[in-house]
């Protein structure tokens, strides 16, 4: 075979080529230097000026994290998880740790070793690609010891900037700790991790959107996992990370690798938030007028005890947006007096110079920013369940395990969809489950403030394919409402979501606003199919019991107004009819229910146990209910039958179960039920003045 040369005359060929780069020792910091995302440090100028804790304001978490830090003993879980809504200052909980471990005097080392503050908006702090490189050259700065380690570890390979991060920090991090020896006598620092929820992209490249949702996820735990895998080397560092409470980031700290290792402090539960609120709104408004001119005429120097208090309501515990209302109000080219009177005075979403104000547009892009985060594939139907939420997010319960499985099957969709879909929106509101039945008490509102569910109405068109019309989640709840009421019988077995439907119906109708008259026709003629007699008669008796939101008891307030306002005044006449069937079935139904509930054995069947033991709530809607039917019947229409009939049936209650009989007196005695039924049929000639009560003994 003959030789060949098959780079014949070939130029600027190199064989076997190898490519070096040269550090020298100073060279190989300034190289990890120039690579290291700086802006993310807590003394850096990017973040000039930092946030921090308002002088006497959040000692109470402060304390907790210096006392769980420990300084020269180690904590026994070396990782601590700071987690809370948007804007309950987490962030400056971390600049305030930070700088005061960083200010002690009485050590003879830094006990904060490295810190990172992700920040979504900035290039090199919304991603992890610089976080193990950020946090070596910090370490290398606050450890001299550890400086040469580092240093020889990017000399040797400074390629190991460009390796995967999990590379990174076994060159960096762990084998330059490790070189040193003798770890234990080393006293241990503190690494500040802010805001993991804020690292949304998987590089530092710009992501599309499609991907923004699915990116945040995935590195926001992969971050976690760095965490844990440097924790498990025993290194002398202990790690505290601050965030908000996504879900993912909650469930991956459960897991059993790091629950074990991990501190859980929930910001929210921690301190005085009113307390912490009240010093900051006090003091920031004490400051701005004292730059105000003082007015000889004024009775009381300004902002004055009422203003402060209706503040302090307004903000409830939230100190981003008390920190709005300051920055809205404190501006030298205005009137901060009568800026902070308008804003008492309105809501945002009915005062468009407010919620185009540049202060409150800060807030408003945090909601965006958190909507973005969304899928969105996501968004719309995201935005049916916020819609079905503002319905009723001051009456609902939010840790009840059901209420957003309720929501779903009511509205058509499959259980589960509705808390899916709320899932990216933990930031802003209370998505946890509760294990059990919530007290009937118990009342907590959806969303950590009220200026999030006023944002969306303010904004209804987000442009982040999420709209929120609260009328269309009334119709579809209401539709939802009478179809599932359609084949309830006295025998139906109620569950939760039956129970929904007949404690909200009504409520529901007084609030709907049909957009036409076919669709008022047909919620109409879907009523007029529903057995309301046996609805009611579910709802006394105590299976659908919410006396809060109780349908009849709703239905008898206004039962013989000549303009009943259940079913409004439709000027079509094609409608008279059916809006005059829908009043002469409601009455029917109330009375008929009234009727079944007071005969003798089935009174007895469903209140003899209850009486007997005192249990007044389970008969408060029967009381509640023919104390109002009462009231009513007595004004618009005493001569009716179907009050007579009652009246006989209570009679007849009387003579055959006289001791049940006598202790529903005495429960109903507070509204003097009994005696003003029987003197309003002795008024109409239907009893005999033989025929009083018994005097009630309570």
């Amino acid at each position: 075979m003959s030789s060949v040369s098959y780079f014949k005359n070939a130029k600027h060929f190199i064989a076997k080529p190898t490519f070096n780069t040269y550090l020298s020792y100073g060279d190989a910091l300034q190289y990890l230097h120039k690579h290291s995302a700086t802006g993310a440090m807590h003394d850096s100028e990017e973040r000039y000026p930092s946030p921090l804790c308002h002088p006497g304001t959040g000692e109470a978490v402060v304390g907790r994290i210096e006392a769980w830090y420990g300084f020269e003993i180690p904590p026994e879980k070396k990782i601590m998880w700071v987690h809370a809504p948007a804007g309950y200052g987490k962030t400056a909980v971390a600049g305030t740790v930070s700088k005061k471990l960083g200010s002690r005097t009485d050590l003879d080392f830094n006990p904060v070793g490295a810190t990172f503050f992700f920040w979504r908006t900035s290039p090199e702090r919304n991603n992890p690609a610089r976080f193990i490189i950020t946090l070596a050259y910090q370490f290398a700065m606050s450890i001299p010891d550890l400086a040469p380690h580092v240093e020889s570890a990017v000399k040797r390979n400074p390629m190991v900037l460009n390796k995967t991060l999990e590379a990174q920090l076994m060159k960096l991090i762990v084998e330059p700790f490790k070189a040193l020896g003798e770890l234990d006598s080393m006293p241990h620092r503190l690494v500040i991790v802010d805001g993991l929820d804020e690292c949304i992209n998987s590089d530092q490249e710009s992501r599309v959107e499609k991907h923004y949702a699915e990116d945040q996820e995935h590195v926001q735990t992969r971050v976690l996992n760095l965490i844990r895998i440097l924790q498990s080397y025993d290194l002398p560092l202990c790690f505290l990370i601050l965030s908000r409470p996504e879900p993912w980031i909650n469930q991956h700290i459960e897991a059993y690798e790091f629950q074990t290792v991990t501190e859980i402090l929930d910001l929210y539960e921690v301190g005085d938030h009113m307390k912490d609120v009240e010093k900051f709104v006090r003091d920031e408004l004490a400051r701005i007028a004292g730059s105000l001119a003082s007015n000889p005429g004024d009775d009381e120097q300004w902002p004055g005890k009422e203003l402060v208090q209706k503040l302090l309501w307004r903000t409830g515990g939230h100190m981003l947006y008390a920190a709005t209302v300051i920055r809205h109000i404190d501006v030298p080219y205005d009137d901060p007096p009568q800026r902070l009177k308008n804003l008492l005075d309105d809501r945002l979403h009915s005062n468009p110079d407010l919620a185009h104000s540049s202060s409150f547009s800060c807030l408003f892009e945090l909601y965006r920013q958190i909507i973005r985060s969304c899928p969105p594939a996501n968004r719309a139907l995201m935005g049916e369940v916020l819609e079905e939420i503002m319905v009723f997010h001051d009456r609902l319960v939010p840790y009840d395990n059901c209420i957003l499985n309720v929501l779903d099957r009511i509205s058509g969709r499959v259980a589960g969809r509705g808390i899916t879909a709320l899932r990216p929106l933990h930031a802003v509101m209370r998505l946890a489950t509760h294990e059990g039945p919530c007290p009937r008490s118990f009342r907590i509102r959806f969303f950590y403030h009220s200026s999030f569910p006023e944002f969306l109405k303010n904004y209804p068109q987000t442009g982040l394919d999420v709209t929120v019309d609260v009328q269309k989640g009334i119709g579809r709840l209401l539709a939802g409402s009478l179809e599932t009421l359609s084949p309830v019988t006295l025998t139906t077995q109620v569950d939760e979501v039956t129970r929904f439907a007949l404690s909200h119906w009504t409520s529901l109708w007084r609030r709907w606003k049909p957009s036409t008259e076919a669709e008022y026709s047909c919620q109409l003629k879907a009523m007029l199919t529903i057995d309301l007699t046996a609805c009611f008669v579910k709802e006394i008796t105590g299976e659908a019991l919410v006396p809060q939101t109780s349908a009849i008891v709703d239905s008898t307030s206004d039962l013989y107004d000549p303009k009943n306002k259940l079913f409004g005044d439709i000027s079509s006449p094609i409608f008279s009819p059916f809006f005059e069937d829908a009043v002469s079935h409601l009455r029917l139904s109330v009375e008929r229910a009234f009727l079944h509930v007071l005969h003798p054995n089935v009174f007895a069947s469903h209140y003899e146990d209850c009486l007997r033991r005192d249990d007044v709530e389970t008969v408060l809607v029967l009381t509640m209910c023919l104390h109002g039917y009462a009231i009513q019947t007595s004004k618009h229409h005493p001569t009716g039958t179907g009050f007579a009939s009652i009246v006989q049936a209570l009679r007849t209650l009387r003579l055959e179960q006289e001791e049940l009989y006598e202790l529903l007196d005495r429960d109903a005695s507070r509204h003097q039920l009994c005696e003003n039924l029987y003197e309003l049929g002795r008024q109409n000639g239907e009893l005999r003045s033989t025929d009083s009560p018994p005097t009630s003994s309570a």
